[in-house]
């Protein structure tokens, strides 16, 4: 119907003279700098014919006629009570604030019919809402005088406008509707293949918004998901029924589409599937936190606690309550690092684990306090709480408790920026979980590093089993402090992405230097330790020191060592075109600052037999870097419901929807999907 009244309408219009015309002129507004507008209209035999064009600023934006979830559409009153139907263009998503709407930018004319007798003169007034980082509302008066001489095209540039106008058919005879959970499911099918699709919804009835959709295809078929609330944020009881009206777009068209919502379905996913998937995943968070405590950065904590008891000959009651204290400590850390993280998801934040690392800032600091803390464990200084602060902990509660529930705070800080087998794989499952299931995650995360302490608290014997204090102690304290310093050198190697890598290089020569002279004249002398440290500092500085002098690798060189993959940049349309063109796809999300990652690279991605298959001729290998923010890294990566990385996936005939990967990659799994993938 919609393409016959358009057809109808410029065969009216063909008929219609240029001497009815009538222009605004281009208008703005002293409220507002970044938009300019302008009416155009032409007299019919009972009607009007108008356009109104819009130009924008870059980086701001106007709305749709269904803005989304924020925004004001335009929105014309005339003077004389005239009628107007609007003909909305295909319009663009963005996010305003974490809020997802949808509208144009840069600039968009929107042709319209307006019915009425309005005479000579039509007058109105415009209310045109433009957003940035702030949304202004702006008044734009039109006045339009049909006798005075102006441009003839305008017959041209309104059938130009109404080509822009989604039809009513042309992409899908065959899309269906329904309420799965929480989510509004659309299927349907199309002749050929699907092409980069996109949707554009309009608001059910009852004020039931779609949010953000994720959309996936497998060829000629589409399946399209979107969470659904109502206008306090409910979830609706049931969809069936109501009338569902959006815009579908693939290839560069679009097609208007009205439908009736079908028979709500039960969550897509069986009952059976969710709970193996969240129990396995709480398996993974239980023995992620469990290896925290083996972390250089926490495994002081525990050992410094049991020595303390060793040495106090505490009774086996006050042994029990204070590592029963320290359990409760890191049990409440991790519910208070949950709560922010729900926060951060209802706010609409952006989330990801790691992310921390990709500011500069804040790789500095990491790199000044865990040199510090070298520096104490190799003995140079001792940091020390002032005697009434340390004897008000030890006795607090009678007996010590307090002490131990804020040692079991103390641990958990320090296991935040530690990285552990297991854990990197629960905490990407839960940022990308409902609320209930993060929390669960977080909660074994918490159980999983407090299994020793919680050990000791039931077995108290456990304490005694302890060496008696000896030299054994002070090489262990060597060896954590290498480590740590160690800690310190690779961060500082992170600022290469920074600030250069002569400058990154310079400042690791720095610290080392600092570590073997503070150690010469601070540190204690003799003895095995002392030997230690001095060798590996020495040679460390040298091997550094001839790294920093030597003349850079050429970018031919760089290239000859880095190049045994042919890896491209990673982006959605490589992947489309990829596969359109019956191309394998292997995805490879990486950081500097990803162990992980790292180890991927050095066990797998380096292997002869990964790197023949991925520089196979219908093999293409894209990679992103995220050791800086990317926009377009994170939206890649939040649209598959991620969050963490290393991030891989392989795609190809035989699996046009892809498949992820385990983080951990091994050679064989990789080779398998690509297999797969040839279909």
């Amino acid at each position: 119907m919609l393409n016959i009244f358009r057809g109808l309408l410029l065969l009216l219009l063909a008929c219609v003279g240029s001497a009815h015309a009538a222009d605004t002129g281009w208008l703005t507004s002293r409220q507002n700098d970044h938009a300019k507008i302008r009416f155009q209209a032409e007299r019919g035999k009972d009607r009007l014919y108008g356009l109104l064009t819009v130009e924008l600023q870059s980086g701001w934006k106007t709305y749709w006629r269904s803005p989304g979830e924020g925004g004001v559409a335009p929105e014309i009153h005339w003077k004389n009570g005239e009628k107007a139907q609007w003909y909305w263009p295909t319009p663009s998503r963005f996010e305003i604030s974490g809020l997802t709407t949808q509208g144009y930018h840069n600039r968009v004319v929107i042709p319209m019919v307006i019915t009425g007798n309005p005479g000579d003169v039509l007058d109105g007034t415009l209310t045109l809402s433009t957003c940035s980082n702030v949304c202004l509302l702006t008044d734009y008066p039109l006045h339009l005088d049909f006798n005075q001489p102006v441009d003839g095209q305008f017959q041209d540039a309104f059938e130009q406008a109404m080509r822009t106008i989604p039809t009513e058919n042309g992409l899908s005879d065959n899309l269906a509707a329904h309420l799965a959970g929480d989510r509004l499911v659309i299927t349907g099918t199309t002749t050929g293949a699907w092409r980069t699709p996109g949707i554009y919804f309009d608001p059910l009835d009852g004020g039931i918004i779609p949010g953000d959709p994720n959309i996936k295809t497998d060829g000629a078929t589409l399946t399209i998901s979107a969470p659904v609330t109502d206008e306090w944020g409910d979830k609706p009881k049931t969809l069936a029924g109501k009338t569902l009206s959006f815009v579908l777009t693939s290839d560069g068209k679009a097609q208007q589409t009205t439908l009736t919502v079908g028979a709500d379905e039960s969550a897509v996913a069986p009952p059976q599937v969710a709970r193996t998937g969240i129990g396995q995943m709480l398996l993974f968070a239980l023995l992620g936190g469990l290896i925290l405590n083996l972390m250089p950065c926490v495994l002081p904590v525990m050992g410094m606690k049991l020595s303390a008891v060793l040495h106090a000959g505490s009774a086996t009651r006050n042994i029990r309550l204070r590592f029963l204290a320290t359990s409760v400590g890191i049990l409440v850390s991790f519910a208070l690092l949950a709560a922010m993280v729900t926060a951060l998801k209802l706010t609409g934040a952006a989330l990801g684990w790691g992310i921390q690392f990709q500011s500069p800032w804040f790789i500095g600091l990491m790199v000044a306090v865990t040199f510090i803390f070298a520096l104490n464990l190799f003995g140079v200084f001792a940091l020390l709480l002032p005697s009434s602060v340390a004897s008000r902990m030890a006795t607090a509660g009678g007996s010590g408790w307090l002490g131990s529930f804020f040692e079991g705070m103390f641990a958990t800080l320090l296991a935040t920026p530690c990285s552990a087998p297991f854990l990197g794989t629960a905490v990407a499952f839960a940022l990308g979980a409902p609320l209930q299931e993060l929390w669960l995650i977080f909660i074994a995360l918490g159980v999983g590093m407090a299994i020793p302490w919680l050990f000791v608290a039931l077995v108290p014997k456990t304490a005694a089993l302890l060496p008696r204090p000896g030299r054994w102690m002070a090489i262990v304290k060597t060896l954590l402090a290498l480590m740590m310093l160690a800690s310190s050198l690779w961060l500082a190697s992170l600022l290469s992405q920074h600030l250069g890598e002569f400058v990154s290089n310079a400042v690791i020569l720095l610290l080392a230097l600092a570590a073997l002279a503070a150690v010469f004249i601070r540190g204690p002398r003799g003895g095995f330790a002392f030997y230690l440290v001095v060798f590996v500092l020495t040679a460390l500085s040298g091997y550094q020191l001839r790294g920093l002098i030597q003349a850079p690798a050429t970018p031919e060189r760089a290239a000859q060592v880095s190049a045994d993959v042919r890896w491209q940049p990673l982006s959605e349309d490589a992947i489309v075109q990829a596969l359109a063109d019956g191309k394998r796809v292997f995805v490879d999300i990486t950081a500097d600052w990803c162990v992980t990652c790292k180890v991927n690279d050095m066990r797998v991605l380096t292997q002869p037999e990964v790197i023949a298959a991925l520089n196979a001729p219908d093999v293409v290998a894209l990679r992103g870097d995220w050791s800086k923010p990317s926009d377009a890294i994170s939206a890649f990566l939040q649209t598959r419901n991620r969050y963490a990385i290393p991030f891989n996936e392989v795609y190809g005939p035989g699996l046009p929807q892809g498949e992820t990967l385990s983080p951990l990659l091994d050679s064989s799994s990789l080779l398998r999907a690509l297999k797969h993938a040839k279909g």
